[in-house]
């Protein structure tokens, strides 16, 4: 840390951030890009398996109209087992979900425009998702394949456990991106079908009385239509919610439900102000 004050003392253009304490890789990736003053953000991880040298490549790319360049590692220089298999299934899982065609999620030297990185909703450990995020707004993207090196330095803290909390984030991501302006279109839909799966029972538990005279009282489908019409009355009760949440997260917040990529002729629009 001494040294990066150095640096920044020399040169005034140079920015340091340093947090109170380590709050995880997506607040301190969110951290520099809200400290960012340039038109373009370029990210890294400090453990020096990525090369500096590929940001130039990265930035030519940029220049085709592109509006962020994410690097692949083309040799991974990790273990196969602990790190590239969990990698592959979690990148495949994410890409299938979500229809990103981003092959390597995990590669931290990326190129981005200020504006688009500025959009990202990051926290939680949503930094995985990244390409994911800038698809969601409509961003234009491509991957190039960047060298990578061995660690040199530190301990990795990923393991196979980080796989089940991808999949965790994963329904997030993908809540968000479908049903956040939305969400009674998830649960509304879940509730009429099991409350149609509900009468669907209870017709056929009254077909049965009638036809072959098995007692209601006594057949198990007279308490399965019971079970799905609560199931799907509470479901919708919970869409209903999250519809009151959906606008308090808007309008509170004086968030804008759209990103706005190029304006021609037009005055900027005003600030929304929050409630």
């Amino acid at each position: 840390m001494e040294v990066l004050r150095d640096i920044a003392a020399a040169d005034h253009r140079v920015k340091v951030i340093r947090l109170r304490r380590n709050y995880g890789q997506t607040p301190a990736l969110k951290a520099g890009i809200d400290y960012a003053s340039g038109d373009l953000v370029a990210t890294m991880d400090g453990d020096l398996q990525n090369d500096p040298a590929d940001l130039p490549v990265l930035l030519g790319h940029l220049d085709e109209g592109h509006d962020a360049v994410f690097g692949e590692r083309a040799s991974r220089q990790d273990g196969l087992f602990l790190r590239k298999v969990p990698s592959l299934i979690a990148n495949g899982l994410i890409r299938r979900v979500t229809g990103c065609t981003i092959r390597d999620m995990g590669c931290t030297i990326r190129v981005m425009r200020a504006d688009v990185a500025r959009e990202l909703p990051l926290y939680g450990e949503l930094h995985r998702f990244i390409p994911v995020l800038c698809q969601m707004h409509g961003a234009r993207m491509i991957q190039v394949p960047v060298r990578h090196h061995a660690r040199v330095a530190g301990v990795t803290k990923y393991n196979l456990t980080r796989t089940f909390r991808v999949v965790l984030d994963l329904i997030t991501v993908q809540f968000l991106h479908t049903y956040l302006a939305r969400p009674m279109h998830a649960m509304g839909m879940f509730g009429l079908g099991c409350i149609g799966l509900g009468m669907t029972s209870l017709a056929a538990t009254v077909i049965m009385k009638w036809t072959s005279g098995i007692w209601m009282t006594g057949n198990p489908f007279l308490l399965l239509s019971a079970l799905l019409v609560l199931i799907g009355t509470q479901s919708i009760g919970m869409g209903l919610l999250g519809e009151v949440l959906s606008r308090t997260y808007f309008e509170s917040q004086g968030k804008r439900s759209y990103a706005v990529s190029e304006a021609l002729n037009v005055e900027e629009a005003p600030s929304r102000r929050a409630a």
